[in-house]
């Protein structure tokens, strides 16, 4: 079963504060003791966390209500109500956070990592004990606690990475993810084997680099067409992007301009991002000259040829990445 999950709804509850209480000393030789009423607990909180081991939304599909404790009532001899316990719901890095209805933004945290408290608790009510005074010595007064809050949210995942792959169909990617970390993608050599993001990282001269690899693109991606346009929000957090393109496809001149109008066609920002183009399959017959017009075709950019089949090159392009991200981070 297939349990990736970059999107859910869920509904979230603060807890109710606790009830004051009214109440009167009872002691012995005491007949008229004044009023002793504690206060009610104060309801827990929803917060949010980000887990950096979290790499899917799919416990939130699985849970789509949370509810935060109430606070307890207040009790005889000035004892207060416990404070209800928080609700704590975990989210991956990226994760953004927006009010059902509206699609307001509520947290984007791509850019707020830590910890956020979104619907603090009731307050509890106040007991017997605070309404004394001295023309109303046995007050029978207390207050409810406050009421709790509720929202419907919608809850999205984007993936972060140092370097996203973008591609056509078995271009390569996930062999090329395979070859550089321990991620074990399913790699066939057919198209959309890839269904879901995969992640991985590699590790160069002590600095490690995420890599991000989504299902292939198709020509209308950004319209809806095929599987990637599903994907494309998580290659939009990529910091620098890398362009695989099959060399032993004859459509291989024209890969780099139908892929960038599909990001562009997404989202501007997208071709804003640093970039590599990665001629692919280098060890197949006719490739080494193909990717001689690639380089032509696209002088203006930094194009490399691998094989992962035979490790052609893939050295040379992990040190190509490892400076592209270290210029992107200095940014």
């Amino acid at each position: 079963m297939n349990r990736f999950a970059d999107e859910a709804v869920i509904e979230v509850f603060s807890g109710k504060g606790g009830n004051g209480s009214v109440a009167f000393r009872r002691e012995k030789f005491v007949p008229n003791g004044g009023p002793a009423g504690g206060d009610g607990g104060r309801g827990g909180d929803v917060v949010f966390t980000v887990r950096n081991n979290l790499r899917t939304l799919s416990h939130l599909r699985y849970t789509q209500k949370y509810k935060a404790e109430n606070g307890r009532d207040g009790e005889g001899s000035q004892r207060y109500g416990r404070n209800g316990k928080d609700v704590v719901i975990p989210v991956p890095p990226g994760t953004v956070l927006r009010v059902a209805s509206t699609g307001e933004l509520v947290r984007d945290f791509g850019k707020d990592r830590g910890d956020f408290l979104y619907l603090k608790g009731g307050n509890g009510g106040w007991g017997n004990v605070h309404f004394k005074s001295s023309v109303n010595q046995a007050p029978r007064r207390a207050l409810p606690g406050k009421p709790s809050e509720s929202r419907t949210l919608h809850v999205e995942m984007r993936i972060m990475a140092d370097l996203g792959f973008v591609g056509f169909p078995n271009a390569g990617k996930s062999s090329l993810l395979d070859r550089w970390t321990n991620a074990r993608p399913k790699i066939a050599p057919y198209p959309f084997t890839t269904k879901i993001p995969n992640l991985g990282v590699l590790t160069l001269h002590e600095r490690d680099i995420v890599l991000a690899d989504i299902p292939g693109l198709i020509e209308g991606a950004s319209e809806g067409a095929g599987l990637g346009i599903q994907f494309l929000k998580h290659i939009s957090r990529s910091a620098a992007l890398a362009f695989l393109i099959d060399l032993s496809d004859d459509a291989y001149l024209d890969a780099f301009t139908i892929l960038s109008a599909e990001l562009a066609a997404f989202s501007d920002a997208m071709l804003e991002k640093k970039r590599i183009l990665v001629g692919t399959k280098l060890d197949l017959d006719g490739t080494a000259e193909r990717l001689v017009e690639l380089q032509n075709k696209h002088p203006g950019e930094k194009v490399m040829g691998i094989s992962v089949f035979s490790g052609a090159g893939v050295k040379e392009l992990g040190e190509e990445v490892l400076t592209l991200t270290a210029a992107t981070a200095a940014t």
